[in-house]
């Protein structure tokens, strides 16, 4: 099916490097030696190429450097390929932090710009409290403590969240994973790929996505530069410090559903990352409902991965 969908639009004599798999189920081939530079996204069921090849149509209009979409069909698709290393290779590589933070949050501005298209799904306090108990209480916690979540927690946790995150609404499209891993810098600006989980929500989301990443340490300075490209975030301080708690409680308890589900332990390596970082976001005043109830139900002392 994959030759076939690769003949019918003149890839057929392409070679196909796979890339690094991420922690979703997706695949990703380079596919080199054809008409032009591409890639081939595999996506089985439950995924689905629709919602990335609708946000990449109506982004790619307004002028924004996503993958340009060549070819699509039911879990397969063949997109322009945008460059040959990410900024998360680049920074590996030892390259500056600061001006690649810098020109992501300058992308991210003019993303945010871009009215959504229709249709597109929400992220905000119904999804946001749901999305935190599937993986805090349904998999971190019973790993943790060894019982699963009482109905008295999931309500104290979706009252928590509801007073944190209910001053701060949105009406921006959110593309909800904007990190360097997911950024690709170029001649032609900085790429933005991933991008079929977006959603109408609050910017703060993702410049929190972006400078608090789970995945590494962001330099101060290149921290800084970013949040001063950015400008005018909506809520300021207090939006960018509740959102960066919601994330990373979310996806430190996700890390255990990646090991425990998943069968992908090495992602157990972020989460003390993640409950420091937490703790840092923790200190601000808007996040206090939340700090409330993690000192109530959950020991300073059993944050952390479980045994």
């Amino acid at each position: 099916m994959i030759d076939a969908f690769l003949a019918a639009h003149g890839f057929a004599a392409a070679r196909r490097a796979p890339l690094p798999s991420d922690a979703s189920f997706r695949r990703y081939e380079r596919l080199l030696d054809g008409p032009e530079p591409a890639l081939l996204v595999i996506a089985p069921p439950p995924e689905d190429v629709a919602p990335f090849a609708r946000i990449a149509r109506h982004m790619h209009a307004a002028g924004i450097a996503v993958p340009r979409v060549i070819a699509q069909a039911p879990g397969l698709m063949i997109v322009a390929d945008l460059g040959p290393r990410t900024m998360a290779e680049m920074l590996d590589a030892g390259a500056d932090a600061a001006p690649l933070f810098t020109a992501a949050a300058e992308a991210l501005a003019d993303w945010h710009a871009v009215p959504p298209p229709a249709g597109v799904p929400r992220w905000g306090l119904p999804e946001m409290q749901v999305a935190t108990a599937a993986t805090l209480l349904d998999w971190w916690w019973p790993a943790q403590f060894g019982a699963p979540a009482g109905d008295d927690i999931r309500a104290a946790l979706d009252a928590a969240l509801g007073a944190m995150l209910a001053p701060f609404a949105g009406t921006a499209l959110v593309h909800r994973d904007y990190f360097a891993a997911n950024l690709v810098p170029s001649a032609h600006g900085m790429g933005i790929i991933d991008i079929q989980d977006a959603a109408i929500g609050h910017p703060a989301y993702d410049l929190a996505s972006l400078v608090e990443d789970g995945r590494r340490d962001v330099p101060d300075a290149a921290r800084h530069a970013a949040m001063r490209a950015y400008a005018a975030l909506p809520g300021g301080d207090a939006a960018f410090a509740v959102h960066a708690a919601q994330r990373y409680l979310r996806i430190a308890a996700l890390w255990v559903r990646l090991a425990r589900r998943d069968g992908k332990p090495h992602y157990l390596a972020f989460g003390p990352r993640c409950w420091a970082r937490l703790d840092l976001m923790l200190r601000h005043p808007a996040t206090a409902p939340l700090s409330a109830f993690l000192d109530h139900f959950v020991p300073r002392a059993s944050r952390k991965n479980p045994p």
